[in-house]
C-alpha cells in the first residue's frame, strides 16, 4: 500500500490536535489524512497540518496529521476526546501492522479493556462465540459495520468469520456502554463494537499481498484503489479480494475462505455524497466443540476432529458451508442553513448449510476407533441411561440449513442552531429467517426420521427504533445531551414443525420499551475531556422462548439495563491516558426451569428472575519514550453478580490487562503485546453456585515488519512482515464448552505458537 499518515475520520482527527495547536476547527467532514501525503512517504517522516477548502462550506477546515513519533499515533487503542462513554479506538494503522492476515474484528477488539476473546483454532480460524465485553456475552452487545447493526435475529449473536477479513478493515472502536439515543441495534446495553470498512485512498494504487505460516495457513489477494477521478467529480473506489486456506491448530479443523469487498464514494455537486459498499464472503470449515480432559491428555491440546469415518468426530461429518453478503447505499447531504441529512439503505444475508454429529467428542465414540473395538456395540444402545446413537453402521447427527436476509434503513436528520443541536432519526429492519433440520445417519448417508425433517420454520423480526436527541451548550466547553429512543420489536414464527416440540406453531409477540439517555461532556482543556453518562439499554427476548407448545406460558419481559458511567481522557504528543468507572443495573434477567408439559414431558419454560449488578473500573495509557519507542498498558477490574444469590455470571472475567512496547522508525515496525484474562466461572448451577472454574491466562504476541525505502518516486515500498502469536506457546485449558452425551465435561485449550510471514507489493500508477 502507499504509506501515509494514519487513516482517521475527521472525528478521530479532531481528537489528535497537539496541545500547542491554536487554530480553530469551524467545521468537520470525513477527510482522510492520506490526502496530504505524497506517494512514497515513509514511516518516520512528519506529516504537517494544512488547511483545505471545504467544498460544502465557504470556510476552511483544518486537517491534522502526526508524525509516527507520538503516543497518539502509535497507541494500540485510545479514548477519543469527544467520547461521551468509555470508548477505545483502534486505528487502521495499528491493525495493518499487528493483526495476522486471517484475523477478524475479535482479534482487534481483544486488545481493549474488559474484552475477552478466545481463538482455539488460531487467529480468525474459528468463530469468536465466547467473546465478551465486561462479562456481557455475544448476543448481549452490538456489532456494526459502517454504522449498520447486523446479527442473527433469533438470538442477536454474530459471526466473526462471516462477513469481512482484516485486510478490508479500517478503524475499529469498542464502546463499553449503551450509547446515546442515536446508537441503534438489537443489543445496545452491552456495548457496541463499531467496525469500519476501508475507504478509498486519495492516490491510485494496486497492491498484491500474501502470507504463509503455521498449520499450512496461506492468504493471498489484491487491492485496487482508483484515486480521486477528476472527470467524475472526485469519485473514488477501492476493491479488495482476499483468500485464505488453513488446516487450523486443532486436528482436522480446516478452514477455506475467500472475501470480496468494495466501496465507492461519488460526490454529487458541492453538497451531496453517495457511498456504495458491497461485500461477499464464502466460508467452509470443519467444526469441533471441545475435548474432554482425557482426550486432551491422550491426543494433545490440539485435539479437535479425526479422520476415522467410524467415529462421530470424523471431520467430514462436522462441516459448515456459509455464504454471506452485505451491501448499502448511503446518502449524505448538506441541505443548507445548518441542516444535514444522512440515509443508509442496506441489506445483508447469511446462508448456512451444516452437518454435525450428536456427540462430536463423546468419550464413547472416542473409544470406538477400530472395527474390532466397536463390534459389540449396538446402534441405539444405552449408556448410563442415555440412548447413545453410535455403533457399526450408525453415526447419527443432524443436517441443517439456515438462510436469512435482512433489509433495513438508518436515517438521521440534524441541525445545528448554535447554542443547541437537534438530532432526529430512526432505524428500521425486517429480517426473514428460514430454518430446517433433520436427523441424519452419516454411515449410510440418509435421513433417519419420517418425515425427513424435525425442524421446519420461518422466523420474522421487525425492528423499529425512532429517536430524538438535543445537545445544549450552556458553556463553550460543556455539552449536555438528553435523548429519547423507543425500541420496538415484533417477533413472528410460522413453523409447520417447531424446534424442540416437533408440532406446528403460528405465534407472534411484540416487545417495546422507552430508552432515555443523558450524556454530559466537558472539555477541561484542548487535550483533556471528561464525561458522565446515564442511559438505559434494551434486549428483546430470544426466539428460543417460542420453542415450546405454548409460548404465552413464558412470562418474559425484555431485559433492561440502567448504565451509570463517568470517565476522562487526556492526550498529548507523549501521553494518552483515559479512565472510567461504571455501574450497571441489569433487570429482568431471564432464566428457565423444566416443567412437565402434558403431551410433551419436561420442557424449558422461561421467566424473569431478579437482576445482575455489573460494576468496575477501566483505564488505558500510552507513553512515547522517544526514538520511535512507545510503551502502553490497559486494564480493568470487573464484577458481575446476580442480585438474588450474589453468584458471578458464567464466562465473565474478574479482570483484564494488556501491555507492551511498540517501535516504529525509518520503515521498521516492531511490537510485543501481552493480553491477560482473569479468572472466571465456566458455568453457574441452577442453585446459583459457580462451577467449572477457569484460571487466568495470557497470550504474548510479536509483530515485526520492514518497509524497504525506495528512492524512485513512482515505486512505493515493498513490505515484509512476521507475526508470532502465543510466543510463549502456552496451551493451557482456557474455556468450558459444555458436556458430552454421557456427562463428561468438554474443554477448550489455548492455540499454540503460530508463525505467519507476509509480503505486500504495492504498485502506484
Amino acid at each position: 500500500m502507499l504509506f501515509s499518515a494514519p487513516v482517521m475520520s475527521a472525528r478521530a482527527a479532531e481528537n489528535t490536535i497537539p496541545p500547542q495547536s491554536t487554530k480553530k476547527i469551524t467545521h468537520t467532514k470525513d477527510i482522510r489524512t492520506q490526502d496530504q501525503v505524497s506517494p512514497g512517504l515513509l514511516p518516520g517522516k512528519s506529516v504537517k497540518q494544512k488547511s483545505i477548502q471545504n467544498p460544502h462550506k465557504n470556510e476552511n477546515i483544518l486537517v491534522v496529521g502526526h508524525s509516527t513519533d507520538s503516543a497518539i499515533y502509535q497507541a494500540p487503542s485510545k479514548a477519543p476526546l469527544e467520547a461521551f462513554q468509555p470508548t477505545s479506538l483502534i486505528s487502521q494503522h495499528f491493525i495493518e501492522n499487528n493483526i495476522p492476515p486471517t484475523g477478524n474484528y475479535d482479534t482487534v477488539a481483544i486488545l481493549t479493556p474488559s474484552v475477552m476473546s478466545i481463538s482455539p483454532n488460531g487467529p480468525g480460524l474459528s468463530e469468536a462465540g465466547n467473546m465478551s465485553i465486561r462479562g456481557f456475552q455475544d448476543g448481549e452487545y452490538n456489532v456494526t459495520f459502517d454504522g449498520i447493526p447486523f446479527a442473527d435475529g433469533n438470538n442477536f449473536t454474530h459471526h466473526s468469520t462471516g462477513y469481512f477479513m482484516s485486510h478490508s478493515l479500517g478503524d475499529t472502536s469498542v464502546d463499553r456502554g449503551p450509547g446515546d439515543a442515536s446508537t441503534l441495534g438489537y443489543a445496545t446495553f452491552g456495548g457496541t463494537i463499531s467496525v469500519k470498512g476501508k475507504d478509498p485512498k486519495a492516490q491510485r494504487s494496486v497492491e498484491t499481498f500474501g502470507s504463509m505460516g503455521a498449520w499450512n495457513t496461506y492468504t493471498y489477494g489484491g487491492e485496487i484503489n482508483s484515486g480521486k477521478m477528476k472527470k467524475l467529480n472526485g469519485a473514488s473506489f477501492v476493491f479488495d479480494g482476499t483468500g485464505s486456506s488453513s488446516d487450523g491448530y486443532l486436528t482436522y479443523s480446516g478452514q477455506q475462505r475467500w472475501n470480496l469487498y468494495s466501496k465507492g464514494i461519488q460526490p454529487i455537486g458541492e453538497h451531496t455524497t453517495l457511498t456504495f459498499m458491497g461485500l461477499y464472503n464464502n466460508l467452509n470449515h470443519n467444526t469441533t466443540l471441545g475435548a474432554t480432559r482425557e482426550e486432551i491428555a491422550k491426543y494433545g491440546p490440539n485435539y479437535g476432529l479425526s479422520n476415522n469415518p467410524n467415529s462421530q468426530n470424523y471431520y467430514k461429518y462436522n462441516t459448515d458451508a456459509i455464504q454471506t453478503d452485505m451491501a448499502y447505499v448511503a446518502l449524505h447531504s448538506d441541505l443548507g442553513n445548518n441542516w444535514t441529512i444522512d440515509n443508509k439503505v442496506y441489506t445483508y444475508a447469511y446462508y448456512h448449510h451444516g452437518h454435525n454429529t450428536n456427540d462430536v467428542n463423546g468419550t464413547i465414540s472416542a473409544q470406538y476407533n477400530t472395527t474390532a473395538a466397536r463390534a459389540g456395540v449396538t446402534c441405539g444402545a444405552k449408556y448410563k441411561g442415555t440412548i447413545y446413537e453410535s455403533g457399526p453402521g450408525c453415526e447419527f447427527g443432524q443436517a441443517m440449513r439456515q438462510d436469512y436476509r435482512a433489509w433495513g434503513d438508518v436515517f438521521a436528520l440534524k441541525r445545528d442552531f448554535g447554542l443547541a443541536k437537534l438530532d432526529v432519526g430512526f432505524w428500521l429492519e425486517h429480517q426473514t429467517d428460514t430454518r430446517q433440520q433433520g436427523n441424519f445417519n452419516y454411515a449410510v448417508g440418509k435421513f433417519t426420521n419420517t418425515p425427513n425433517l424435525n425442524r421446519l420454520m420461518t422466523l420474522e423480526n421487525f425492528s423499529a427504533q425512532p429517536y430524538v436527541q438535543l445537545t445544549f451548550r450552556p458553556l463553550p466547553n460543556l455539552t449536555v445531551s438528553p435523548g429519547f429512543k423507543y425500541a420496538l420489536m415484533d417477533r413472528q414464527i410460522n413453523a409447520p414443525i417447531n424446534q424442540k416440540t416437533g408440532t406446528p406453531l403460528n405465534y407472534d409477540q411484540t416487545y417495546g420499551t422507552p430508552m432515555p439517555s443523558l450524556n454530559v461532556h466537558y472539555m477541561a482543556a484542548k487535550n483533556w475531556s471528561a464525561y458522565l453518562q446515564v442511559a438505559r439499554g434494551f434486549l428483546a427476548p430470544d426466539a428460543a422462548y417460542f420453542y415450546t407448545p405454548d409460548p404465552s406460558a413464558n412470562k418474559v419481559s425484555p431485559e433492561n439495563t440502567m448504565n451509570y458511567q463517568i470517565g476522562t481522557s487526556w492526550q498529548s504528543r507523549r501521553f494518552t491516558v483515559s479512565a472510567d468507572v461504571y455501574y450497571i443495573d441489569f433487570s429482568n434477567f431471564v432464566t428457565s426451569s423444566n416443567q412437565n408439559i402434558p403431551g410433551y414431558g419436561p420442557m424449558k419454560v422461561y421467566y424473569n428472575q431478579g437482576g445482575v449488578n455489573y460494576y468496575g473500573i477501566e483505564g488505558e495509557a500510552s507513553y512515547y519514550v522517544g526514538g520511535g519507542v512507545t510503551l502502553f498498558a490497559n486494564g480493568s477490574l470487573n464484577q458481575s453478580k446476580t442480585q438474588n444469590t450474589g453468584a458471578p455470571l458464567a464466562e465473565a472475567p474478574d479482570a483484564t490487562a494488556a501491555g507492551g512496547i511498540i517501535y516504529e522508525h525509518n520503515g521498521f515496525y516492531a511490537s510485543v503485546i501481552d493480553k491477560w484474562i482473569g479468572a472466571r466461572a465456566g458455568q453457574i448451577s441452577s442453585k446459583g453456585i459457580a462451577e467449572k472454574g477457569l484460571d487466568p491466562f495470557n497470550q504474548l504476541n510479536l509483530s515485526v515488519s520492514y518497509t524497504f525505502q525506495q528512492h524512485s518516486h513512482g515505486i512505493p515500498p515493498i513490505k515484509l512482515g512476521l507475526h508470532v502469536t502465543n510466543l510463549a506457546n502456552s496451551t493451557k485449558i482456557v474455556d468450558y464448552a459444555g458436556s458430552t452425551a454421557d456427562g463428561n465435561d468438554l474443554w477448550i485449550s489455548q492455540a499454540g505458537r503460530g508463525f505467519f510471514g507476509s509480503v505486500s507489493v504495492p504498485l502506484g500508477f
